[in-house]
């Protein structure tokens, strides 16, 4: 018979491997899902799945012969232990009492040893926040954690802006948040998250910036790879969506085959490993998570033409929905070289059809400079933008 430990992992590798067939599955956060293929609903980031809890040998833990309805509401909370979740699940259940009469008792002991296991996970289950992953290394009086810590807001007035950072590094792996950026007139500021080796000379970096504006024009996220301590690698996309009227998921996916990052799971920019190319890729350094909010009105809008209106201030932005799914370091030695890590997967070492139509989009429609392009800086085209990025 499985501990709950063993059922609630057993569930996190059938989440993890895709649609499978038996129970309903609801997640809430659709993101955790990433992109995926079902038969039944097409291609894409999907809010219902179904998933089978496999059983081994002659033992049964598929309850479908007592339940006409089990359906499994997940959501999914970062953790620092070996299995980087926990599972909250929720049960509503309709059951067959006919059926439940014609059972074997060894079907109706399962069945309610199930019932019993996921209890147990439900009191296993806690809400991630912030200050589990984090902490405030900026001006602690201009972070307010809301939502008892599962979100914050950001303050920045002439006095100072602030940032915060994780607790870990990571070595590989994907990060997410949801943020809400400053509206009206942001012009001047710079949000950032990104991550980082802090290491003085041979840094390693993947940052996202976001470019505040004039009210009425568009933000702009810049995103910037440095690898190697190389860095100078600056690709601007204008949003095609209004960052501060509502939450927005950016997120860093980082193996060893690419870095991808993405917002709202649509990419916006990938940096392909080249190595073979004798092109630097991060992946011997590992990197925390940081973020600040900050001034930066000598380059940020329109090359610094555009001036911080302290009369608007003070600016808030607003972060939740922090996930980290990697390898700590420190932490298992051989975590990082794993290939069963779901990151290092088939399905994410490179984009499938419908990200890749999605990223040539944003490419073409949305893309406001590149230094693949820019001639006056790299007469020569740099290596990997001939080999691909």
């Amino acid at each position: 018979m499985w501990s709950p430990a063993m059922l609630k992992i057993k569930i996190r590798e059938e989440l993890r491997s895709g649609p499978g067939k038996g129970m309903r599955v609801a997640l809430p956060a659709p993101q955790h899902l990433h992109w995926c293929r079902d038969e039944d609903h097409g291609e894409g980031p999907l809010s219902t799945i179904y998933l089978t809890i496999a059983s081994k040998s002659n033992t049964i833990y598929t309850p479908t012969y007592i339940i006409q309805t089990y359906i499994i509401h997940i959501s999914i909370h970062h953790t620092r232990q070996t299995f980087p979740y926990y599972i909250h699940i929720y049960i509503f259940m309709v059951i067959s009492m006919t059926r439940l009469l014609t059972m074997s008792f060894n079907r109706i002991f399962l069945s309610l040893v199930l019932v019993v296991v996921t209890a147990s996970l439900v009191a296993d289950a806690r809400p991630a926040t912030f200050l589990q992953d984090f902490r405030i290394t900026w001006s602690d009086s201009h972070i307010k954690q809301l939502d008892g810590g599962r979100a914050i807001q950001l303050v920045l007035d002439q006095n100072s802006g602030c940032g915060f950072a994780s607790k870990s590094q990571y070595l590989f792996g994907r990060v997410s948040m949801k943020i809400k950026l400053i509206p009206g007139d942001s012009a001047g500021t710079v949000t950032a998250f990104y991550m980082n080796s802090d290491t003085d000379q041979v840094r390693d970096e993947l940052d996202f910036e976001f470019l505040g504006n004039r009210t009425g024009q568009p933000y702009s996220v810049q995103t910037n790879v440095y690898a190697h301590g190389k860095g100078d690698r600056e690709q601007r996309v204008n949003l095609w969506f209004d960052p501060a009227a509502d939450y927005h998921t950016y997120s860093i996916l980082w193996n060893h085959h690419h870095v991808v990052f993405s917002v709202d799971e649509v990419p916006i920019r990938v940096y392909k490993n080249n190595e073979a190319k004798g092109i630097p890729f991060p992946k011997f350094q590992p990197m925390g998570i940081y973020s600040t909010l900050w001034e930066a009105d000598d380059w940020a809008t329109r090359g610094g033409l555009e001036k911080i209106d302290w009369s608007k201030a003070p600016f808030y932005a607003y972060y939740k929905d922090f996930d980290i799914e990697g390898c700590p370091v420190p932490g298992p030695s051989t975590c990082a070289s794993n290939p069963s890590n779901w990151w290092e997967g088939t399905s994410y070492q490179q984009l499938d059809a419908l990200a890749a139509r999605r990223y040539r989009w944003v490419r073409m429609n949305h893309m406001v400079y590149d230094y693949c392009t820019d001639k006056s800086r790299y007469p020569v085209t740099p290596p990997e933008c001939v080999a691909g990025i």
